[in-house]
Formats: C-alpha cells, structure tokens, sequence
C-alpha cells in the first residue's frame, strides 16, 4: 500500500487540480448546452468523478482515508442518481418518444 501512496504523490497535485478542472469544466458545458437528457445525465455524472479524483489526490497527499470514504459516499450516490434518473428517462420517452428537454415544457400543464 506504500507504494501506490508514492506513486500518487510523485504526481504534482498541479497535475490532478488541473485534469479535475478540466473534467468539471466539460461536464458543466455538458449539461448548459446539450438538450439531450441523457447527455446531461453524464455530464452530472463527469463532474462528480472530477470532484472524485480531488478528494482521492487530496486524501492520498495528506495520508488521510477520510477522502476515500467520500469518494465511497459520493459514489453511492451516483449509482442511485443514475438508475432514478435512468428511470424517469424511460417513462419521459414512453409518454413523448423523445428525451429532449425542450419537449418537457409541454409535461408542466
């Protein structure tokens, strides 16, 4: 276990700031410009690995687990947004055979 710890940690953290700010960057145009449901689904699902692989650098650096325990949590969670949000897709494209966002202004009547 030593050695993945330097591994990680002869890595500049610059390096990881940055890939995570990149990564959080697309999914944040992901979801302000596509129309696409399930597009912006990953894109939700993109900004949470970028903030997952900060915790996972920052924890690693400090030699802290509590990171990696909210990298589990934030994972959890993620797993649940993606079969409801998986769901309400499917029910959304049975009643208007399309996931466009633009059509489910039609679903606020």
């Amino acid at each position: 276990m030593g050695t993945v710890t330097h591994t990680i940690q002869a890595v500049p953290i610059n390096h990881y700031i940055l890939l995570a700010s990149l990564l959080f960057t697309i999914g944040v145009m992901g979801v302000l410009v596509r129309r696409n449901a399930i597009v912006i689904f990953m894109s939700i699902e993109l900004m949470l690995n970028a903030v997952n692989i900060l915790l996972a650098a920052f924890s690693a650096y400090r030699g802290d687990a509590s990171g990696q325990v909210f990298v589990f949590f934030i994972m959890a969670v993620a797993a649940a947004e993606v079969a409801v949000g998986l769901a309400i897709i499917v029910m959304i494209y049975r009643n208007t055979r399309s996931i466009d966002i633009n059509i489910l202004n039609k679903l606020k009547g």
